[in-house]
């Protein structure tokens, strides 16, 4: 089976990937530093420990397991620490991603694929985002996630062909609950409600109820983690097919509240969220959605697990079990 090396392959999206390459063939060979990561998600293929900071262990790994293809998934990605601290974003998810970029084309592998992001396009509200909406992030992580699109396009006349995915928030686990979401600290909806019903953290604070939507709270778009990992195998496959470079977002078009994401939670889990209201947060946007017509149409790519009920109840299957 042909090797693929994952970054970030020990986290959330990375270890649901591996488990996606696995199934469809390839051999996940995880490059990790395990800082957010956990050494026990690394289940479908090879760890090697090693930093995006450090180019001999990027080039050492390639040396040994002479990939075909690169999927980068390892990144700083919190919003909030960016704007705290810009320099250690730019640092080390530009600087990490140059490196990575660099060895893979002196290790003559020419198929990269990037899981980007959807802060790219900054605050745009009431816009149904696609491939072709302007880009304006707001925040060092959308920067520099920006920043890494471009290079890519700037090697692409060396050699690198690639795919870059991007998307707003993931939710749910994978089926069988192998692979599950487990950040330290929490900062995702999903997950927060999850541990607020179970009783191991306090109340969900809603951040804001007087918003220009239907019950005044934000909207967000939501994919499930499996979906979005198959979008990249799908990604992979595209380019071996020997097909153009191409942008793709993925979501569903339409988003849900937060208050309907706690109704479904209420349901699926068949108790009450303990839930308590709070100000608005500074920079949070109304309404961000994106489509996904061009994945679904050139990469086959459906989104059928990404109902609120369905990445519900298998993040709560997840959350249930013994985790990792």
């Amino acid at each position: 089976m042909a090797n693929v090396l994952v970054t970030g392959g020990a986290g959330y999206i990375g270890a649901h990937a591996c488990k996606a390459l696995a199934q469809a063939g390839y051999t996940p060979v995880v490059f990790d530093n395990l800082s957010t990561g956990h050494r026990a998600a690394v289940k479908f293929g090879p760890l090697v420990v090693g930093d995006l900071m450090e180019r001999a262990a990027i080039d050492a790994a390639l040396a040994e397991y002479q990939p075909i293809a690169v999927m980068h998934f390892a990144a700083l990605s919190q919003v909030g620490e960016s704007m705290q601290d810009p320099a250690r974003y730019w640092r080390e998810n530009v600087m990490g991603a140059l490196n990575l970029i660099e060895a893979a084309l002196a290790a003559g592998i020419d198929k990269f694929i990037f899981s980007s992001t959807c802060a790219t396009y900054g605050d745009q509200d009431g816009v149904v985002l696609d491939e072709t909406t302007e880009q304006r992030p707001i925040n060092a992580y959308g920067g520099s996630k920006l920043a890494i699109e471009q290079m890519l396009r700037d090697f692409a006349p060396k050699g690198l062909n690639h795919v870059i995915f991007r998307y707003f928030n993931v939710a749910g686990a994978d089926p069988q609950a192998e692979v599950g979401e487990a950040h330290d600290p929490e900062t995702h909806l999903v997950p927060l409600i999850l541990q607020a019903v179970a009783g191991t953290r306090g109340a969900l604070t809603i951040f804001g109820t007087d918003y220009d939507t239907p019950d005044g709270t934000c909207i967000r778009d939501y994919v499930h983690v499996s979906d979005l990992v198959e979008a990249h195998v799908a990604g992979l496959e595209w380019l071996i097919a020997g097909k153009s470079s191409e942008v793709f977002c993925l979501g569903t078009g339409a988003g849900f509240s937060v208050r309907e994401v706690v109704a479904a939670a209420a349901s699926v889990t068949n108790g009450p969220v303990p839930m308590q209201e709070g100000p608005r947060r500074a920079g949070d946007a109304v309404r961000l959605v994106c489509g996904s017509d061009k994945a679904r149409t050139r990469l086959g790519w459906t989104p059928d697990r990404s109902t609120m009920p369905q990445m519900l109840r298998d993040a709560h299957r997840w959350h249930g079990s013994d985790g990792f």
